[in-house]
């Protein structure tokens, strides 16, 4: 609403064709979110600004399933939009904005074939309105843009009071209908519940990929990894031998260095045998150097390095210019100065895994190779395989992957996506920790879970089946928060109440056919937290679970008043001076009727 100067011709129309609702992860992130306050504040702008179209991206998460993702980007995709990653209810992300287009649908005569005018009563505040001559449609969009406090704005002969940083809509230049700061719509915590079906002990089977050492090749460099895999897999080897004289080497057994500089993504090392160990990039830093000290012997030495992508860049230009993998490699601390490997070395090259190449990932190939019982340890590049029954119910389904490394997840043949719990965020913890297996890909006994993982020494017992549900419903609201819009509607271009009576209240509703089965948490006072962590306050009415209770218990939906007559049974207020908030916590569920 504020950075874009509008089209080029008067004509035109204003498009928003991305509003992002949140930000896509990528591997190595911490948490993000966009709050459904600045969203919804954005887009009422917007359109008081002559805006025409807005368009949300994404309105719906989703999944990067099997390798389809762009290099970085976690397999889940833009999971706090309105609707999910598993397709579920973002609370109060969806409701508000809901609202919002609810509010805005109220305006539409005006915004299309009024007349727009700006005032500008103080500093932080503007009225930005759209009337009809000779009618008495009318619009208007009332800003505060002061971040710390309220401001009073009058508009024709009515004081309204703007909370922080926000927009109210007035689709009759009179009533407000809708504030962008103010949350009337429920809100919803997502559970991660472990099912009883499918966590049964894993019986564990493992096959183990050969490290090449030496490969036929004729490049001088290592090749680009991105031409080499061609888009058919992740993996990339390289090999390469290199004499050491007597004369090179330190006495008394020197320890030198290998230094190899990479464009990413990923990459591991062995040396005559020996795994050195990996290392990665990032979304941001793509180039990494790898550094090591290591042994070297008299004569032929052997290097392997096998490149890994985490997918293909997705944007911006010169997109055939973009290279990866490893583009100089070297030997430092010998007697005879720096090694260069680079350039002066024939490599060799091979491209993917012998699993891949032979589809051990899913039934039919599942037998083209030697499975082992898995003993408890493994090196790297092994590939796990096990059976589980489907979850119970009907919910969508993740798989934890707890005590793994990084790699990728196939579930009867399907693939799941990639994993790399080992990549931790500044907080200290995995990006991404469910991994989406659609109910499509299960079938209800002997699934078949198959695992590559490059890293060593996992942990797979650790793994654990899900299901996903937003049966925690919450809802958090001010007193003074302005009545939902869904108490209006217009007539004869007249903004009418559809009740005689309208008065703010707190809805809470359960998905499908479950009801609510216990009340978790109330407070009419000054309680603080989010949904899932509510804390009471210093000021709170007795009465309040009770009064919930009430209203909400059994019920599969229910509305409770906002007032102090509804849990100030006793007329008593114990802190006359606050603005009192509602928070309420609820667990939907089925009972054995439902």
């Amino acid at each position: 609403g504020d950075t874009f100067p509008g089209p080029n011709k008067k004509n035109k129309p204003s498009l928003w064709t991305e509003n992002w609702t949140t930000q896509f992860r990528v591997f190595g992130d911490p948490p993000a979110h966009r709050s459904v306050e600045d969203i919804a504040y954005s887009v009422a702008r917007f359109f008081s600004k002559n805006g025409s179209h807005v368009n949300y991206y994404m309105y719906h998460g989703g999944t990067n399933f099997g390798r389809t993702s762009a290099h970085y980007v976690t397999t889940r995709y833009y999971d706090d939009a309105p609707l999910d990653e598993f397709g579920l209810e973002r609370e109060p992300k969806y409701g508000h904005l809901k609202l919002l287009h609810n509010a805005l649908n109220l305006c539409k005569k005006a915004l299309l074939w009024g007349h727009s005018r700006t005032e500008k009563p103080g500093k932080d505040t503007e009225i930005r309105y759209y009337e009809q001559p000779g009618t008495k449609v009318c619009a208007a969009f009332l800003a505060n843009n002061n971040t710390e406090a309220a401001e009073t704005i009058k508009f024709k002969g009515k004081e309204h009071v703007i909370p922080p940083r926000s927009i109210s809509i007035l689709p009759d230049c009179k009533t407000v209908v809708y504030s962008t700061a103010e949350v009337i719509s429920q809100h919803t915590s997502r559970n991660y519940v472990k099912s009883k079906k499918a966590n049964k002990k894993f019986d564990f089977k493992v096959f183990t990929e050969t490290v090449p050492s030496e490969l036929k090749g004729e490049s001088f460099i290592p090749v680009e990894l991105y031409g080499l895999t061609e888009d058919v897999t992740d993996y990339g080897w390289y090999t390469t031998n290199f004499k050491i004289d007597d004369n090179d080497l330190k006495k008394k057994g020197g320890k030198y260095t290998l230094r190899i500089a990479s464009l990413g993504h990923a990459l591991h090392v062995w040396l005559n045998g020996e795994y050195l160990g990996n290392g990665h990039g990032s979304h941001e830093e793509k180039s990494f150097v790898f550094q090591k000290q290591v042994s070297l012997k008299e004569g032929e030495n052997h290097l392997t390095m096998l490149g890994v992508l985490t997918g293909f860049p997705d944007s911006g230009s010169y997109l055939e210019h973009r290279y990866t993998g490893p583009r100089s490699v070297s030997i430092l601390g010998l007697s005879s100065g720096p090694l260069d490997l680079t350039e002066k070395n024939k490599w060799g090259n091979k491209v993917g895994m012998e699993g891949e190449k032979l589809g051990i990932h899913a039934e039919k190939g599942l037998k083209k190779v030697k499975w082992q019982k898995f003993s408890g340890k493994a090196p790297g590049l092994t590939w796990y395989q096990t059976r589980f029954d489907a979850p119970e119910s009907k919910s969508s389904v993740a798989v934890r992957m707890n005590g793994m490394g990084k790699g990728l997840i196939w579930v009867n043949g399907e693939g799941v996506g990639r994993y790399w719990m080992s990549f931790l965020s500044p907080l200290k913890n995995p990006t991404q920790v469910e991994y989406h297996i659609p109910r499509s890909f299960l079938k209800p006994k002997k699934n078949l879970l198959v695992i590559f993982e490059e890293e060593p020494n996992v942990k797979p017992e650790l793994i654990d089946f899900v299901i996903i549900n937003r049966d925690t419903v919450c809802s958090y609201i001010g007193e003074n928060y302005t009545p939902s819009v869904r108490h209006w509607t217009k007539k004869n271009d007249k903004v009418q109440a559809i009740a005689d009576d309208v008065f703010l209240t707190a809805n809470l509703k359960c998905s499908g056919t479950k009801k609510i089965a216990a009340v978790e948490f109330a407070s009419f006072g000054n309680p603080t937290g989010t949904c899932g962590n509510f804390t009471l306050g210093s000021c709170n009415a007795p009465a309040s679970k009770q009064v919930i209770e009430k209203y909400c218990l059994g019920k599969s939906e229910c509305d409770i008043p906002v007032n102090k007559s509804t849990f100030q049974q006793d007329k008593k207020d114990s802190c006359p001076k606050v603005v009192k908030m509602l928070a309420v916590q609820v667990k939907c569920g089925r009972t054995n009727k439902n």
